[in-house]
């Protein structure tokens, strides 16, 4: 007999490796409860935004974390740097873009002006899931003049803050030195 014969008849045995924590314990919830996991009740589910996520233990509550969406005080003043935001909608024949909404906040994140704009020209697409516009937002909407007056005030000698703030600059028909915009804020 030649060794490959030997090794064919008597094949080496496997040593066992330690199982990992997390498998044993997901093997004994499966002996416990079965191969299915136990069912949450309906109301459990509604009243989770996320649904299937787990709890978090108090010690790490979202109460600890600064939400940036949230003012950081109650100052509604209007501060030498604000934040621009413009929402589109699509006229003529839907692939021009025409101001639908100009929101406007200051350095706290409080709110300075934020109002839906009726465009000058026929609202072909109101582009609802990007813009969150929807028809009746626009029925009680300030003119165009009107708007467009109130952010060059409101904008006039302080440092403009925003994401792509030239498109918005040229749908509400306005401009701003160059040195007056933050291109990169380290957060």
């Amino acid at each position: 007999m030649g060794s490959a014969e030997q090794k064919k008849k008597h094949p080496k045995k496997k040593q066992k490796l330690p199982i990992n924590p997390n498998w044993a314990q997901l093997q004994q919830t499966l002996q416990i409860h079965g191969s299915r996991p136990p069912k949450t009740s309906n109301t459990e589910t509604q009243n989770s935004i996320l649904g299937k996520r787990k709890e978090r233990p108090d010690a790490e509550s979202d109460c600890s974390q600064i939400n940036p969406l949230i003012p950081t005080n109650d100052d509604f003043s209007v501060t030498d740097a604000i934040a621009m935001d413009c929402e589109m909608v699509g006229v003529g024949q839907g692939n021009r873009s025409a101001l639908g909404r100009v929101t406007m906040v200051n350095q706290w994140g409080n709110v300075l002006y934020d109002e839906f704009v009726r465009p000058v020209e026929r609202i072909a697409d109101f582009r609802t899931q990007i813009s969150g516009i929807r028809p009746r937002d626009l029925r009680k909407a300030k003119d165009f003049s009107t708007a467009q007056k109130k952010v060059a005030l409101l904008m006039k000698g302080r440092i403009l803050v925003g994401h792509a703030l030239s498109n918005d600059l040229k749908a509400l028909l306005l401009s701003h030195p160059q040195e007056g915009l933050a291109r990169y804020i380290r957060i």
